[in-house]
């Protein structure tokens, strides 16, 4: 048998095992977007459609770009990868995802061995090789990390530059012109800092946590809160005072609100936040109804932030 013939058989018994697990463990996800692209180009799949929207403004418009985790409204730590999201994984040419156990199912299903696995929690540990990264010492939340997803362009531009050399040049300029707009926004944080540096705001989860640290912005929600919203658990009696009276005295000049981690405790800050005239900036984890480019939603962000300090 020749080595070719060994190598299919081998990724094929590797793709049924794959199949098989993922049919026991999984449910329905219904949440995959997929454009199929067009023959030959580059097959990139992604865990949620925020890094597939980063790659699909680098691979361009005749890749097929496949996002596992769409829904707008549910918890992408929730999400359960089905038999069919496993087969596209490892199908993949270049397999984009988050890390730091956030998308744990993109983590651990079977890669094609010819694919290349790119996370933004290791471009995370390159830009930062001193931070902690420990399990619960790093927040993962990358994607609001501008410099991240710029590394994670330039990573998904070189992997692919490599398996398509021929479209090499394309690859380079598609990321530079993302890199220029995600730096854009970083001109506007700059432009927050110097009017806005040490404004206190609040977030019902630490999930802007790396963009308010850049625009100079400080995080006066107890950990305790944000922690236990994160993780599904009611915060203290004394946290949720904490913050509620943050609210309500205006100690803050915002309330950054998490519509994918809601529950009653965060619903009556909103209202709080509502009744007492404070700016609420409405955050999400994946792409918001209607969006599908990563700088269009961002920008949407770092402008209502900029807005709610000005007023």
């Amino acid at each position: 048998m020749s080595s070719n013939v060994r190598g299919v058989s081998t990724r094929v018994a590797a793709l049924a095992a794959a199949l098989v697990a993922a049919t026991v463990v999984a449910g329905c996800s219904g949440d995959t977007t997929e454009a199929a692209g067009a023959p030959g180009a580059p097959v990139v799949v992604a865990s949620t459609d925020v890094w597939g929207a980063v790659a699909e403004a680098v691979a361009g418009k005749d890749a097929g770009v496949t996002s596992l985790y769409t829904s707008p409204d549910g918890d992408p730590h929730e999400f359960e990868a089905t038999a069919r999201d496993t087969a596209k994984v490892f199908d993949a040419d270049v397999v984009v995802l988050n890390g730091a156990d956030y998308d744990a199912y993109m983590e651990k299903a079977p890669k094609n061995p010819d694919a290349t696995v790119i996370s933004a929690y290791d471009a995370y540990k390159k830009l930062n090789p001193n931070a902690p990264t420990g399990a619960g010492e790093v927040n993962e939340h990358f994607f609001y990390d501008f410099d991240v997803v710029k590394a994670v362009a330039a990573d998904i531009a070189d992997s692919l530059a490599e398996k398509f050399p021929a479209d090499k040049d394309a690859f380079a300029a598609n990321a530079k012109q993302f890199e220029d707009k995600v730096t854009d926004l970083q001109t506007t944080l700059a432009s927050i800092k110097a009017a806005h540096a040490g404004a206190k705001v609040a977030q019902t989860e630490p999930l802007a946590a790396y963009l308010l640290a850049e625009a100079g912005l400080v995080d006066a929600t107890p950990s305790s809160f944000t922690d236990a919203v994160e993780a599904g658990n009611d915060p203290p009696a004394a946290a949720v005072a904490t913050t509620e009276d943050l609210v309500r005295n205006k100690t803050v000049s915002a309330l950054l609100y998490n519509t994918q981690a809601v529950d009653e405790t965060t619903k009556r800050l909103l209202s709080a936040a509502g009744s007492d005239g404070l700016p609420v900036v409405k955050l999400t984890e994946t792409l918001p109804s209607g969006v599908t480019d990563y700088v269009a939603w961002q920008r949407a962000t770092v402008d209502a932030i900029a807005a709610s300090l000005s007023r």
